[in-house]
């Protein structure tokens, strides 16, 4: 797990070294365990390295191969890489490694960029042949782990994070009005290429892109999500639907002990996380658990500490319990936005970054429990679309944070195009794989809101505190078999019903009939005192005014009555125009 970077130039020149190291030294939160650039000629890449498999110097990146003229620089974990290294060994290669990282590059020579469909794990990387002079770019099924890009005449830059690219310069930071339709409508997720600002793109989830010497880039997109049962399949009863559920969670957890280092669980007390516990726990062990609480707020409970203590005592963790008040969550909310590679609007922001900060201390390496809600349908969204006749509208009705009338009072006029986030939804839909709506929203929930919010800001906010966090609900075996699954099985009882009925076996019922629940920020949906202080200043602030991104009136309105603006998802209206300020005055000083 680490953070990469590099730059490619079309011309006569050279790789600016100092660029790539600007952008390496941004990234010290994400590997602060060693550094390195290599250059060759037009082409140098930077990494840093946080050392979780072989923590040897031989696994140093970026690695060069000279026997194979590649080079490759890679962010992070590959969890079958024993068994594709004990498969490239008989084909005769040599590994100078005892890494994943290396894996790769012998995989690559050996298969080419087909090798990206024989890796469990989440990965993004570059490779450099020497020979052809080519770029190779490459993203998980996923997108559990980012790469980002900023392209210019003669030249091309990525990292892992954004700030990096700003800081390294000569970026167009104009906002672009596509991101921002997205993000004011579609829940604030921005979906890829786009991001917030103009000249800066991301790649796409599940994605490779091969980069010629003369500049020029073709994608090509290598997996895809596609509902309905398998034959052997069929004849399955319910019963059949809880082994096979346990029996691919058994596996995605086990693979996601592969570590040089202990690997401890973000323990929430809800269904998903505990039973990642459960099941680590099944045969005996010692296993570290996390759990964080704040402030009630509006008689909203903030922590969920009464269920996870029940795991505890079950399982006999040692455990860790962090409470932040009021008085820490801000300061610390401030370095998060900081942190931030995109704006993230969600109330768990500062929840995972403190989370993580504490966790550290302890451990290098973490699972945790995101992805079940979108794959095994636990959204209070989900039932309606079981039968619903006009899939767009039912799911836009809930899922969405205003409509386009809405959103032409909110921003200034200049900004305003088409309802480019319904469009998308709609084409998203109409594609073919997943025919019936609750599995259309399944599918865009897994293969786009999920990888643009909750599990960015998992990574985002894990990696501020170089600790690698591991998700093996989204582990593609995983996700293939759930949507397999009949959806009448997943939605049943309000939601993750053959989760539920198969976590039975494992873990305490009590934190599988609990009313569900959120890793909750209260202070950040009820805008109150120095939270709300915070949110007016920001948006009162010479530099909002100057950018003028947001329609006075609406702003008033909102500020006139905080508590009464609440979208659908039970987020703050003025916290999300806010908290987008306040991430462009952090990354964008004037």
């Amino acid at each position: 797990m680490c953070g990469i970077c590099g730059e490619i130039r079309f011309d006569d020149e050279k790789a600016d070294l100092s660029k790539v190291a600007c952008m390496a030294d941004c990234m010290v939160r994400r590997g602060p365990d060693a550094d390195g650039i290599v250059s060759r000629g037009r082409v140098a890449f930077g990494h840093r390295r946080l050392k979780i498999i072989d923590l040897s110097e031989s696994s140093q990146q970026p690695m060069v191969d000279p026997q194979l003229g590649l080079m490759i620089a890679f962010n992070g974990a590959i969890y079958n890489y024993p068994e594709l290294r004990e498969e490239l060994e008989g084909k005769g290669y040599k590994f100078f490694s005892h890494g994943d990282t290396e894996v790769i590059l012998k995989a690559y020579h050996a298969w080419g960029i087909e090798c990206v469909d024989r890796l469990n794990g989440m990965f993004a990387f570059a490779i450099h042949e020497r020979d052809t002079g080519k770029v190779i770019f490459a993203r998980d099924r996923l997108g559990i782990k980012p790469l980002y890009y900023t392209e210019s005449p003669g030249r091309l830059r990525f990292a892992s994070a954004l700030p990096p690219l700003l800081a390294a310069g000569e970026v167009d930071t104009t906002i672009d009005p596509v991101a921002l339709n997205f993000y004011m409508s579609f829940h604030s997720v921005v979906p890829p290429p786009h991001t917030i600002l103009k000249g800066i793109k991301k790649l796409p989830p599940a994605t490779i892109a091969v980069v010629e010497p003369d500049g020029s880039m073709k994608t090509r997109h290598y997996w895809d999500l596609q509902f309905g049962q398998r034959d052997d399949q069929k004849g399955y009863s319910f019963d059949d639907w809880c082994d096979e559920t346990l029996d691919v969670m058994r596996k995605a957890v086990k693979r996601r002990m592969i570590a040089d280092v202990p690997v401890g669980v973000l323990l929430s007390g809800g269904l998903d996380s505990s039973l990642i516990v459960g099941l680590l726990c099944e045969n005996g062990g010692d296993l570290e658990t996390f759990s964080i609480g704040f402030d009630a707020v509006a008689g909203e409970e903030g922590d969920e500490f009464k269920y996870s203590d029940v795991i505890v005592e079950r399982f006999k963790t040692e455990h860790h319990k962090l409470f932040i008040d009021a008085g820490r969550t801000l300061p610390a909310l401030r370095e998060c936005i900081g942190q931030m590679s995109e704006p993230m609007v969600s109330h768990d922001n500062v929840g995972f970054y403190l989370l993580s900060q504490e966790v550290a201390k302890s451990l290098k390496v973490v699972q945790s429990g995101q992805g079940a809600d979108e794959i095994f349908a636990g959204y209070h969204w989900y039932p309606p679309m079981l039968s619903s006749e006009d899939a767009l509208g039912t799911y836009q009705q809930s899922f969405f944070d205003r409509d386009y009338a809405e959103y032409q009072q909110v921003v200034q006029d200049r900004y305003l195009s088409e309802d480019l986030a319904r469009s998308f939804v709609q084409e998203h839909f109409n594609k073919p794989g997943a025919p019936q709506p609750i599995d259309k929203a399944l599918r865009i929930d897994t293969q786009v809101m999920l990888i643009d919010d909750p599990v960015k800001r998992v990574d985002n906010h894990t990696m501020a505190a170089g600790l690698e966090a591991r998700v093996p609900f989204l582990d593609h075996e995983v996700v293939e078999f759930a949507a397999t699954v009949p959806a009448e099985w997943k939605v049943k009882e309000g939601g993750k019903y053959v989760l539920k009925e198969a976590a039975r076996r494992v873990i305490p019922k009590e934190v599988i009939d609990r009313p569900k629940g959120y890793f909750p920020v209260p202070a950040l949906k009820y805008l109150r005192g120095q939270f709300l202080d915070m949110a007016r200043d920001a948006l009162s602030a010479p530099a909002a005014q100057q950018r003028g991104l947001f329609k006075k009136e609406y702003v008033d309105h909102l500020l006139a009555d905080p508590e009464a603006h609440i979208t659908p998802l039970r987020g703050s209206k003025l916290w999300q125009i806010a908290l987008l300020e306040l991430w462009l005055q952090e990354h964008l000083p004037s």
